[in-house]
């Protein structure tokens, strides 16, 4: 049997031999019927690692942890599925996003969104309360993100975002060993019919600056602390490419491994003035784990 322990409002369980994550729940959680264990799944109750996970057939690895939300828990009408709240206020919150969970709706998925449950989560206090896209992340993305709680906050953000914004800094896993301790990447992103970004040269497209430094490296893998000067769709995952170390798990800009099960890619850190009082904040959301192991 695994072995598993309790933390608050959570089941934590590890993973002893290869096998997918319905039949390990439903051989874990011997009590419960087979249609309840797969609504825990379907409501995002379930995390593999630090990744929201909701795929019945989902391939699990000895030594993964799995962590089940209780029910009690997940059916309060405050509880965030794949995501916590780190600051709010009456302009703006900031929250936590797990990878796997999408920022705003798309046509596939509507409900299980950042941006859905926010709303849900303020309308409580008021039924006109509304949330508002500032930014975004990429859904298999985790970290720090900002929402606006008014429309002309999120303007002002938007408007005045590089003015705004001091400090933006992102961790990768990419592929390989970076030689170089520490570089600037500069190009001009352009973006293909089907929505792929790439770097031209020739002054072309929008100019995107990114800082890198490694924090630590193996022959397979490099950690590398990112910041952004700029904020291109797609930026940091198009210049690691550019760079020779495309991002862990990022198939569609140029990696050929996928050992997170997920993208290498996490929102560090997000430092900016005050929408209304003007005061400098920082946000952080600690690196995962499993970036930090597979480095080493």
């Amino acid at each position: 049997m695994q072995k598993h322990a309790n933390k608050k409002n959570s089941l934590v369980y590890t993973v002893e031999e290869e096998t997918e994550l319905l039949p390990f729940l439903l051989k874990v959680m011997p009590n419960r019927s087979r249609n309840s264990v797969k609504s825990i799944l379907t409501r995002g109750q379930v995390t593999v690692d630090d990744h929201l996970e909701t795929k019945h057939n989902y391939p699990l690895k000895a030594g993964q942890q799995i962590m089940v939300l209780k029910n009690k828990a997940a059916i309060k009408q405050d509880q965030l599925i794949g995501m916590s709240i780190l600051y709010e206020d009456d302009d703006i919150i900031v929250i936590n996003k797990e990878a796997g969970l999408l920022s705003i709706a798309t046509k596939k998925e509507k409900q299980q969104t950042a941006h859905n449950q926010l709303m849900e989560y303020v309308r409580q206090q008021h039924p006109q309360n509304r949330i508002f896209v500032v930014h975004r992340l990429d859904k298999e993305t985790s970290g720090v993100m900002m929402f606006a709680k008014r429309e002309e906050v999120k303007r002002k953000l938007q408007d005045n975002w590089k003015r705004i914004v001091k400090e933006r800094t992102y961790v990768a896993l990419v592929e390989g060993k970076v030689e170089k301790p520490k570089d600037t990447i500069v190009s001009w992103l352009k973006e293909t019919k089907t929505h792929l970004m790439y770097s031209t040269e020739d002054n072309q497209g929008q100019k995107a600056i990114t800082h890198y430094k490694v924090i630590q490296s193996n022959q397979d893998f490099s950690l590398v602390e990112v910041q952004l000067e700029t904020g291109r769709k797609n930026q940091i995952r198009v210049h690691m490419n550019d760079l020779g170390h495309p991002i862990v798990g990022d198939k569609k800009y140029g990696a050929k491994t996928n050992a997170l099960r997920r993208l290498g890619l996490h929102a560090k850190i997000l430092s900016f003035h005050h929408p209304t009082t003007r005061k400098l904040l920082l946000f952080k959301a600690d690196v995962p784990t499993s970036f930090i192991k597979k480095s080493k």
